[in-house]
């Protein structure tokens, strides 16, 4: 009889970001990971010191997909820093990041060690945003403006319940962001 293959790293880590972004690190249980899984939970004993080294796995995952693996893309792909802050936008917040992205910056309200995670990630993604703007504005004050609310509107506008007459909220948030890039 062939050896039973062992459940992938991998799948732990993505049905916890799942489960954290579904309910937060209060969801992301070893039995509750397992049974989604369909395997046992001594699987996950293979990789994983418990608990706690899940959740700061699932950190470590988020924050590579948010800004290295971003970064990385946007420079390889190229382009002018309005296309570069575009292109770091929508690879940042698709659905499935932004909900993750979420589900952290409410951990972080109850967690110090992740609120300073979360500030480390943020002070990334401003710096490749003062980056950008600085390139084509030259107001330092205008470049640190541009960038609050860029970032304001990616992180909150999900959170804005509002209607837009003639339009989407969409198209709303993607009008809003062009003025953005006026010069």
């Amino acid at each position: 009889m062939p050896p039973t293959a062992r459940t992938p790293r991998s799948r732990w880590i993505e049905a916890g970001l799942d489960a954290l972004s579904r309910g937060g690190p209060e969801a992301v249980r070893v039995e509750a990971l397992a049974a989604r899984l369909g395997v046992t939970k001594g699987g996950f004993y293979g990789y994983f010191d418990g608990r706690p080294a899940l959740l700061a796995e699932l950190l470590d995952e988020w924050e590579r997909r948010c800004t290295d693996d971003v970064l990385a893309r946007v420079e390889a792909e190229g382009g002018g820093p309005v296309e570069k802050i575009r292109r770091a936008g929508l690879l940042t917040f698709t659905e499935e990041v932004h909900r993750i992205d979420l589900a952290v910056r409410e951990w972080a309200r109850r967690d110090p060690e992740v609120a300073a995670r979360l500030r480390r990630v943020d002070n990334t993604r401003m710096d490749f945003l003062r980056s950008m703007f600085a390139a084509f504005v030259d107001d330092p004050d205008e470049v640190e403006a541009r960038c609050t609310l860029a970032f304001a509107l990616a992180i909150g506008r999900h959170f804005v319940a509002v209607d837009h007459p003639g339009r989407t909220r969409l198209e709303a948030v993607g009008l809003a962001g062009e003025f953005l890039f006026r010069p």
